[in-house]
C-alpha cells in the first residue's frame, strides 16, 4: 500500500474504536495518522512521509469535514522519523496548528540541526517544521476528551514515546511495536544501547492492561499477548548477532528511498548512500567491504525476496 490509505485498518481494532477517532493506516512510506475530533480540540497523531504529505492533508481534511470540524488544533509526533514527521510542515501551513513533540527533541528541532536529527543520516528527507513543545513520560495528554499518559518507549528511537489510555485500554505504539515486531533498532547501528531499551519497552507494554494496539504502520490489533511473543522472539533473533539488525536496516533504507523514488539508476542509488551518513557508518562497522559491492549485495537480497528488480541499467522498487 505504498501510496494508498485505508481508514481505521478495518477489522475488529476499527470497531473498538472510541467515537471521535481515527486511524488512517498509510502505506509504507508513512506511518499510520490518528484523528481525534471529539472533546475540545481536534488532534492528529504523526503526520507521514513527505512525499505524502498531500494525501495526508486529504485524509485529515475529511476526517475533519466529516465530524464537523473547520480545521486542525493540535498536532502531536510520537517520535521524529521522517516518516512520522514529515507531513508537519504541511499542515502547519494549512492549519496553523500547534505540534507538541518529544521534548527531548526540542532544541533539535528549534535550531533545526539535520545532523542531530537523524534525516541527513538515513538519506531521508524532512521539511523544518515548528514545535511550539514538548511532553515526556510521565505527562498527560488530552486528546479526543479522553486522556492519555505518555509512556518511555525506547530502542527504536531514544526518544521515542507512545501514548495509553486506561479507561479504553487503547495503546498508541509507534514504531515499539507492530503486528509482527517493531522498528529498526538505531541506535545499535552507530555504537550505542539499543537493544537492551526494546527488551525493557516489550516488558513496560506487557504490563499493561491493553485491548487494542494502534500501531505505527499496519492494521489497529487485538491479541497484544500475541505481538508481544513475536516482538521479543524478534528481540532475540537481532541481539544474538548485532549484524542482523545491521544487515536489516541496510535493506529497509535502500528500499526506503526505492519506494519514494520508485526507480533509480545505479550511479543515483550510489550516489545516495554515499551522502547517507548512516550507511557510511554501518558499512565501516559491520561490512568493510567497498560500497558499491555492498549496495549489490542488498540489491540482490531485495529482488530475491521480490523487493526490487533490476531492468536494462535501471533499480525499479516492486512487492
Amino acid at each position: 500500500m505504498s501510496a494508498h490509505a485505508r481508514e481505521d485498518g478495518g477489522g475488529s481494532g476499527a470497531a473498538a474504536l472510541p467515537a471521535g477517532m481515527r486511524v488512517f493506516e498509510r502505506g509504507w512510506l508513512s506511518s499510520n495518522n490518528i484523528l481525534f475530533t471529539a472533546g475540545g480540540e481536534t488532534a492528529l497523531i504523526d503526520s507521514g512521509y513527505v512525499s505524502h504529505a498531500p494525501q495526508t492533508l486529504a485524509l485529515v481534511d475529511a476526517g475533519l469535514r466529516a465530524a464537523g470540524k473547520t480545521g486542525l488544533d493540535l498536532l502531536v509526533n510520537t517520535h521524529l522519523h521522517s516518516d512520522h514527521c514529515g507531513g508537519n510542515a504541511a499542515l502547519q501551513a494549512r492549519h496553523a496548528c500547534r505540534t507538541l513533540i518529544p521534548a527531548n527533541e526540542l532544541a533539535k528541532v528549534r535550531a533545526w540541526d539535520e545532523d542531530a536529527l537523524s534525516y541527513r543520516a538515513t538519506g531521508q528527507d524532512c521539511p523544518r517544521f515548528a514545535a511550539d513543545g514538548g511532553y515526556a513520560p510521565g505527562d498527560t495528554l488530552e486528546l479526543g476528551g479522553m486522556r492519555w499518559q505518555a509512556l518511555a518507549a525506547p530502542g527504536h528511537d531514544p526518544h521515542a514515546l507512545m501514548l495509553y489510555n486506561a479507561d479504553e485500554r487503547i495503546l498508541i505504539s509507534g514504531d515499539a511495536l507492530w503486528r509482527d515486531g517493531f522498528g529498526v533498532i538505531f541506535p545499535e547501528l552507530e555504537g550505542e544501547s539499543g537493544f537492551d531499551e526494546v527488551l525493557a519497552t516489550l516488558d513496560l507494554i506487557a504490563g499493561l492492561p491493553v485491548r487494542l494496539v494502534i500501531p505505527g504502520h499496519g492494521s489497529p490489533f487485538v491479541g497484544v499477548e500475541d505481538a508481544l511473543e513475536r516482538a521479543y522472539a524478534r528481540h532475540a533473533y537481532l541481539a544474538g548477532d548485532p549484524l542482523r539488525n545491521a544487515w536489516h536496516a541496510l535493506k529497509v533504507l535502500v528500499k526506503f528511498r526505492l519506494l519514494d523514488r520508485r526507480e533509480m539508476s545505479w550511479t543515483e542509488l550510489e550516489s545516495w548512500a554515499g551522502g547517507a551518513q548512516l550507511l557510511g557508518t554501518m558499512r565501516r562497522r559491520y561490512f568493510k567491504e567497498p560500497l558499491p559491492l555492498l549496495l549489490e549485495r542488498v540489491v540482490q537480497g531485495l529482488e530475491k525476496a521480490g523487493a526490487a528488480r533490476c531492468r536494462d541499467g535501471m533499480l525499479m522498487d516492486a512487492g
